[in-house]
């Protein structure tokens, strides 16, 4: 259950609905009539390294005369509602601005497929040229403008934790900065690693009483699987059993102790239990193989043991609930005493386990919230039928999986085999690649200071607060207009998007030298063991979370790294987060014209507004407490018009893998992601009236404001996927595939069909559309 939306990467309900209708609402648009014109324009040329190419910007355009009546009469177009002005610049935009203009007009037009209908696959349109320019790299299992724009930020990222460290400093230091440039260069130290080898992690599994798949002569006698998991858990590993500690999804305001089901090895219980996944369970059983042979252990016990594991976790994932079965989270949520447990899993010494993860004592009084009672219940017995040689084997295999990713490129080769089979990345990504990544993972506060104090614009924070400000606006004249959720609920509802935290850019502390240093003031690293330094940040986050059961909650508090490419809403919280790491091209430029802030930030903000009211969020008050607060009438609208959404996109079929979208399981986002643009583009109109749309068109493009607005939406979701990892998304994530994010939203606004002059009939202005907020 711990889980936040985020914009890129299981529905709940607290009641039950006996029966739902689809419901799709009739529309009727002006139906366009055409006649042909093909308008030239110069070629543009610019010295940007981004992009090498001269582009021709001719391309045919189709003015239309719109005839406001019902037609289904299908009629050939490209961009509509044709512009010939060019945008003319703001006074405050200099030479360099300029520049960045241009080169975002020919980056757009490049990655057009100006042939295509938009009227008729508006995704061919603005993305039909995407991969061509944008082949997959070898190290990606797909390749987006989100990957795009991280590969971009990590390259950013690389220079500042490669800056020379002055000389004098004392190797120990409480800087947080050069703690992370320290983790860096130990990462990047692959002399030092490939002398120690192996050697760490063999140290440290015999610390942690040996891995028997090492030692032929392991004794059972002497293994404890609850202490062995407690001390699994000290490292912030979660597994058999997930523990932590977080605000009561009941109460938000207090810290409680819980626990749920844990993961798998796999993607999803699925690849263990479906014949049809044997390929993938055959790769999972090789690497497990590999990966023991490489620490020492003999390829003849290493495959005994590794037929005994994987069929014990294939019973594990039996009794793990499936995600259809975790919908209703008020159902799974229930609050007890540590005693109350005991009671109900006597074989297991909760007392005990907690002491040693708290590093205190704890009052068999203590409150705990547990979300998985029956898996529980059911793991102690498939544990008390199974060896103890295979739950050892099992416990440290899942650690191990992990730990080997801080030893020699071995490791890595090994991991890239079974990469391959599943997600069909063909080769492993550069080391600084990974050094990169586990540093801004681990000290993400240390990072995102350095990119914040060097890169980031301010006023660039203070005009996303606005937009945000704006596009709540929009939020609550939308709900105020809908006629399907009663008086008192609508009343609710503004309310909590009143009451919505914004968090843009970073957290302020971290541009305070003494504030960040006393985050990471129990982090001991050296340039020389990246191994330890990784298990000590490990243990340090660990500390830090359990530390907070028995203090107030902050909801103010940042738990996000500022240098990252994503946006976030927390239900518990009720609250919204922008890293300064999004706010950048194609998202947002200060100086680009209204038209693509909006189709891009402006999106993505109203996407996470709605995340606050999607089949989750809604459950949620204004105080991130999880009870009823919605009356039956706006309830059972709700499930007409969220029924209309599953049922739309669970027709979608990815043909590149002939599988469908699962439209109940991505059902929150797709709420979202339609929610999002209708609120960003009226608030755009909005600006536009205030404004004028003198600057709101580009070089090249003869398009106009709105028409660039929705562009530059489909434009964030260009993108590919080799066909491994689009079965792995389709089985796994709760977002659609990047073009359905576009097609399907896009098919529901008549903002969108009015602003292309789509006839009525056609593929992205169908006769019923969908529509929940």
């Amino acid at each position: 259950m711990r889980s936040r939306k985020t914009l890129k990467y299981k529905a709940t309900t607290i009641e039950s609905t006996a029966s739902i209708r689809t419901t799709r609402v009739r529309t009727k648009n002006c139906a366009p009539s055409s006649s042909r014109t093909t308008i030239s324009k110069s070629v543009l040329r610019t010295n940007q390294t981004r992009v090498n190419k001269v582009v021709d910007t001719r391309f045919p355009s189709t003015i239309r005369t719109p005839v406001c009546q019902s037609s289904t009469t299908k009629t050939t177009t490209t961009l509509a509602r044709i512009s010939t002005r060019f945008g003319k610049a703001r006074e405050t935009r200099g030479p360099s601005e300029k520049l960045k203009i241009f080169a975002a007009a020919k980056i757009m037009l490049k990655y057009m497929d100006r042939s295509a209908d938009p009227c008729e696959d508006f995704y061919q349109f603005a993305c039909g040229n995407w991969a061509k320019h944008n082949p997959i790299p070898k190290d990606k299992a797909a390749y987006d403008t989100f990957e795009m724009i991280r590969e971009s930020l990590d390259s950013v990222l690389k220079e500042l934790l490669e800056d020379p460290i002055p000389k004098g400093l004392q190797l120990y230091t409480d800087d947080a900065t050069l703690k992370a440039k320290y983790l860096y260069r130990s990462c990047m130290n692959y002399e030092i690693l490939e002398q120690r080898m192996e050697r760490p992690l063999i140290q440290l599994l015999d610390e942690l009483g040996g891995w028997p798949i090492l030692r032929p002569n392991w004794d059972p006698e002497k293994f404890d699987w609850l202490l062995l998991v407690a001390q699994l858990r000290l490292y912030n590993n979660d597994i058999l059993i997930s523990e932590w500690v977080a605000p009561d999804i009941k109460n938000s305001d207090q810290y409680v102790i819980q626990f749920d089901q844990t993961s798998l090895g796999l993607p999803t219980r699925d690849y263990f239990l479906q014949p049809s996944n044997t390929i993938y369970l055959k790769a999972y059983k090789n690497y497990l193989i590999k990966i023991s042979t490489l620490l020492g252990a003999s390829l003849q016990n290493a495959t005994i043991d590794a037929d005994e594991l994987i069929e014990f976790e294939t019973k594990l994932a039996k009794i793990t609930s499936s995600p259809d079965e975790r919908r209703n989270v008020s159902e799974l949520y229930q609050r007890m005493s540590i005693g109350e447990l005991r009671t109900l899993v006597p074989q297991i010494n909760w007392h005990r386990y907690l002491t040693i993860v708290l590093a205190r004592p704890t009052n068999v009084s203590e409150p705990v919230v547990v979300y998985a009672l029956q898996y529980i219940q059911d793991l102690v017995n498939l544990l008390s039928k199974t060896s103890p040689r295979t739950i050892a084997n099992y416990l440290l295999w899942r650690f191990v999986r992990h730990r080997v990713n801080n030893l020699d490129d071995r490791f890595q080769e090994a991991k890239q085999k079974f990469y391959y089979i599943l997600f069909g990345r063909e080769q492993a990504p550069s080391r600084w690649k990974n050094c990169v990544a586990q540093v801004n993972s681990n000290m993400g506060m240390a990072v995102g200071s350095m990119f914040v104090k060097k890169y980031f614009d301010e006023k660039s924070k203070n005009d996303t607060l606005a937009m945000t400000r704006d596009i709540q606006r929009s939020f609550r004249e939308l709900l105020n207009q809908t006629t399907w959720i009663d008086d008192e609920t609508k009343e609710l509802a503004t309310e909590k998007v009143n009451a919505m935290l914004l968090r843009i850019g970073y957290p302020d502390f971290i541009l305070q030298s003494e504030l960040l240093n006393e985050r990471y003031k129990d982090v001991v690293i050296r340039p020389d063991k990246y191994f330890e330094n990784t298990l000590n940040i490990l243990q340090h986050l660990t500390r830090v979370e359990q530390d907070r059961l028995g203090s107030p909650v902050n909801k103010t508090l940042w738990n996000t790294a500022p240098a990252v490419v994503n946006a976030y809403y927390s239900r518990s919280k009720n609250r919204i987060m922008f890293p300064a790491g999004i706010l950048q091209p194609p998202f947002y430029h200060r100086y680009f014209p209204r038209s693509l802030n909006y189709g891009g930030i402006g999106v993505v903000i109203g996407h996470e507004i709605t995340h606050g009211f999607d089949d989750k969020g809604r459950l949620f008050d204004k105080d991130g407490n999880l009870h009823r607060w919605w009356k039956d009438e706006a309830i059972y609208g709700f499930h007409e018009r969220a029924q209309c959404l599953i049922d739309q996109y669970s027709h979608y079929i990815v043909s590149e893998v002939g599988m469908q979208i699962d439209g109940m399981n991505t059902q929150g986002e797709n709420i979202a992601d339609n929610g999002g643009i209708k609120q960003a583009f009226r608030a755009y109109e909005r600006w536009l009236r205030a404004n004028g749309d003198a600057d709101e068109t580009l070089p090249g493009l003869n398009a106009t404001g709105k028409q660039l607005f929705f562009l530059n939406f489909a434009q964030v979701w260009c993108g590919s996927m080799r066909p491994e990892a689009t079965r792995n998304k389709l089985k796994t994530a709760v977002h659609s595939p990047g073009k359905f994010r576009v097609i399907g939203t896009l098919s529901n606004s008549e903002d969108f069909a009015q602003v292309f002059y789509c006839p009525l009939g056609a593929p992205m202005n169908p006769v019923n559309k969908c529509s929940v907020w």
